[in-house]
């Protein structure tokens, strides 16, 4: 590819490039360049959203570049301030290396692994004595660190801001220092971070890395953007049909961004299919095959379609249904609540979420809706049956 087409491929799904003539210079100097990703893993599943900028460190890769991934063990236990309006919780060492375990089995679902190279900031940041941490603030003024969206708004409402909240920064940025990076990547809410990062570098007498953002995937609710913790997200390692499911679930007004951030269709593809499209389910389920195909294969994508069409369009059940049993402990005076029963199964969080699902005609028994939390059933009657909760969730009790 010519240094022009280059660029040009670094735009899609990007917000903002700092600078362009820094990555066209670099891009021109002829060597493999180091592109920075740092994942703090404070859940266990590699989301689409994320999957955005692990895609842009993949068209890097396809380009002869080297994917630095750094995995945040240590920084996540700090917790990443940015765009919150109070403190984020600390997570304990435990919790950091079970979710390490389970995304560093994920992410070669998208990126070259023989192009990839692996580091943990606790290498470097777990080592520093206080006298290095003192080194280093003195690299950077409060007053620019305050300059932060969240961190002002929060002092002008008397908000708390810990200590630990304005190290944060400092840590990401030294990582570009720790492994010399070219570039790096993040989401748009990353900016002020990638920022610190390409001003030590300079301080530390190195090229200072360009900063490319890319624009933060909204979630299947059409509102926020997709997090793990709001239950909006697709993983990349949900079944085909969970794929196909909940991407089918999006609003219609999120498509072309989704194919742009999701896809590698090309974008005049895309406006040319949203345009041609009478019915906006038919680009919905291209959009739905493109995501399967990406993160299991086209064979699986097709399968995924008609098991849909055949659920969905025609009223069938699907093929495949989890048996399920009613424990004795929820049967009270010979009777059980379909509540609990959801929430056994694990299709609820809580008891009270599956009575607001039951209230809200999600729930059906034997395509018959199951609005009433207070009724009760007696064990038998619900042998043989199938309980729907949502579209997707179907259990047969035996």
């Amino acid at each position: 590819m010519t240094i022009d087409e280059q660029i040009a491929l670094m735009r899609r799904a990007t917000v903002e490039i700092i600078s362009e003539d820094d990555l066209r210079k670099k891009l021109s100097s002829g060597r493999p360049l180091r592109i920075k990703l740092g994942v703090d893993p404070t859940v266990a599943h590699v989301t689409l959203g994320w999957a955005v900028v692990l895609r842009k460190l993949r068209d890097f890769q396809q380009l002869g570049h080297t994917a630095c991934l750094i995995i945040g063990d240590f920084t996540s236990m700090i917790g990443d301030p940015s765009g919150k309006s109070k403190t984020r919780p600390q997570l304990s060492r435990e919790q950091v290396e079970a979710n390490v375990v389970e995304v560093s089995k994920q992410v070669y679902k998208i990126l070259d692994p023989d192009r990839t190279e692996i580091y943990y900031n606790k290498d470097w940041l777990g080592k520093m004595t206080f006298e290095d941490v003192i080194r280093l603030t003195s690299r950077y003024t409060v007053a620019r660190i305050l300059e932060r969206d969240d961190f002002s708004k929060r002092l002008s409402e008397n908000r708390p801001i810990s200590m630990h909240e304005i190290l944060y920064p400092l840590c990401q940025g030294y990582d570009s220092v720790e492994i010399k990076a070219d570039v790096e990547l993040g989401g748009n809410d990353q900016k002020f971070n990638n920022l610190v990062g390409r001003n030590l570098m300079q301080q530390f007498e190195l090229e200072p890395q360009v900063v490319i953002l890319s624009p933060l995937l909204v979630g299947t609710d059409g509102k926020e953007k997709m997090s793990q913790s709001l239950g909006n997200y697709i993983s990349v390692i949900d079944t085909p049909d969970e794929m196909f499911g909940k991407t089918m679930s999006i609003p219609d007004e999120l498509m072309e961004n989704w194919f742009e951030l999701c896809t590698d269709v090309p974008m005049d593809e895309v406006q040319q299919l949203l345009q041609a499209t009478e019915n906006p389910r038919d680009a919905k389920r291209r959009l739905a095959k493109e995501i399967i195909t990406l993160y299991h294969s086209a064979e699986a994508a097709v399968a995924a379609d008609e098991e849909f069409l055949r659920r969905f369009s025609q009223k069938q059940l699907p093929t495949e249904i989890a048996e399920v049993s009613i424990p004795g402990d929820l049967v009270f005076d010979g009777m059980v609540s379909i509540a609990a029963l959801i929430a056994h199964w694990g299709l609820a969080k809580s008891n009270g979420q599956a009575k607001d699902l039951m209230k809200a005609g999600a729930v059906s028994i034997d395509d018959e809706r199951a609005n009433d939390p207070q009724h009760r059933y007696v064990p038998a009657e619900l042998v043989g049956k199938v309980i729907r909760v949502g579209k997707l969730n179907y259990r047969r009790v035996v």
